[in-house]
């Protein structure tokens, strides 16, 4: 579900994909479709790596909206807590501009995934924008 008090609320239906290439980080791409209409909506691209001998790690997000965050964090018992370290827009994207992103990650008991985004823009305070429950399908 999301929501931001600049929009309408909406829902959207996601897949995450993380994947071992062999070296020392994930491949991650998540993709999300409107429930309702099935129009995409979004995409991501990036790698999270895990500092060796460490619990801090580092996620690396393109957005095809002409974002790229660089998000550093901790690994938890049970999930990833992330924040933005650095966030860069193309030139052109359009107004406002995001300033901060904040996430948890959480391994439920169910064995789901739930996923709370925090954001913060030009026009807006940090607030929640995103929680979303994934299932393992594969």
């Amino acid at each position: 579900k999301g929501h931001f008090p600049t929009i309408k609320d909406f829902t959207y239906n996601e897949v995450l994909k993380f994947e071992s290439l062999g070296q020392p980080l994930l491949n991650f791409e998540a993709s999300s479709k409107h429930s309702v209409t099935g129009a995409l909506m979004h995409l991501e691209r990036g790698f999270l790596r895990i500092k060796p001998g460490t619990n801090q790690l580092a996620f690396m997000v393109s957005h095809n909206f002409g974002l790229a965050v660089l998000e550093e964090g901790i690994v938890t018992a049970d999930g990833l807590e992330l924040e933005s370290k650095s966030i860069s827009r193309m030139s052109f994207a359009k107004e406002p501009s995001v300033n901060l992103i904040k996430k948890v990650y959480k391994l439920n008991a169910d064995g789901t995934l739930e996923i709370r985004t925090d954001m913060e823009t030009s026009n807006t305070a940090l607030t929640n924008h995103l929680v979303a429950v994934y299932k393992k399908t594969e």
